[in-house]
């Protein structure tokens, strides 16, 4: 965020304030292949991928969507090259350790998802810093799952609920979806509203497999260093023309 001035983005007129996403997700394909295309190394394209999040996640602000979480880094992604990981880990920390100030100054609450335990000790640091300070902000919540995996993240749920019957603190008639939602990693926010997905991939990749159960899915061809604005207007637009039943029939 610090690249730009924070010059606020008035809601597109088209676009209804009262029936936007609360909680937008985003997955951030396409980093790789936008640089490849171009002749450059494919950490070039996640470098430029961090500044398409950072527009996103102030547009988010600006329009008032309460919610914005990012897969970063799947528990997959380890099988990538190292060279390419290593850089990850080490760009996940200075733009941390960069943006704190002006996450704190445009009132971001960050919190990152995962097994966090497995990251380098260096960005772990980072990470509780950054956690802990933007902690009491109230503006938009950012989420980043990073070493994120969605059928993870169920079974250590399931772990800790069976853990619960175990000691005698839980019966099994007691466990419904508001108690397992509870053992989540994102036990605290509401789930997506919308989710949406660059490149053209038609998966969610084992991203909030639990949390996405009633998401509108929005998919776009763009790469992830080319969503702009517009493709983010757009996938509103798309959004806000979807009938939400939840499995019911809409009023005739």
């Amino acid at each position: 965020m610090t690249a730009e001035p924070a010059v606020q983005s008035p809601l597109p007129a088209d676009l209804h304030r009262d029936r936007l996403p609360h909680h937008v997700a985003v997955i951030m394909d396409g980093n790789g292949r936008w640089a490849q295309q171009r002749g450059l190394p494919r950490i070039m394209g996640h470098r430029r991928g961090v500044d398409t999040l950072k527009r996103l996640l102030r547009q988010c602000s600006d329009w008032g969507i309460g919610a914005l979480t990012a897969y970063a880094f799947s528990t997959e992604n380890w099988g990538r090259p190292l060279e390419e990981v290593g850089f990850l880990m080490t760009l996940f920390e200075r733009v941390l350790r960069q943006e704190l100030t002006e996450m704190m100054a445009e009132n971001v609450r960050i919190q990152f998802v995962g097994n966090l335990s497995a990251l380098p000790e260096s960005l772990q640091g980072e990470i509780d810093r950054a956690m802990a300070a933007t902690r009491h902000n109230a503006g938009i919540r950012f989420t980043v799952a990073t070493n994120y995996g969605g059928r993870q993240e169920i079974l250590q749920a399931c772990r800790a609920i069976a853990a619960q019957v175990q000691r005698g603190e839980l019966q099994p008639d007691d466990i419904d979806e508001n108690l397992f939602g509870r053992h989540l990693y994102t036990a605290d926010l509401r789930d997506p509203d919308l989710l949406i997905r660059t490149s053209g991939e038609m998966r969610i990749s084992n991203f909030l497999l639990w949390q996405l159960a009633y998401a509108e899915i929005y998919v776009t061809q763009t790469l992830w260093p080319d969503f702009t604005a517009l493709e983010f207007h757009q996938a509103l637009q798309a959004y806000q023309g979807r009938d939400r039943r939840f499995g019911k029939v809409s009023p005739q």
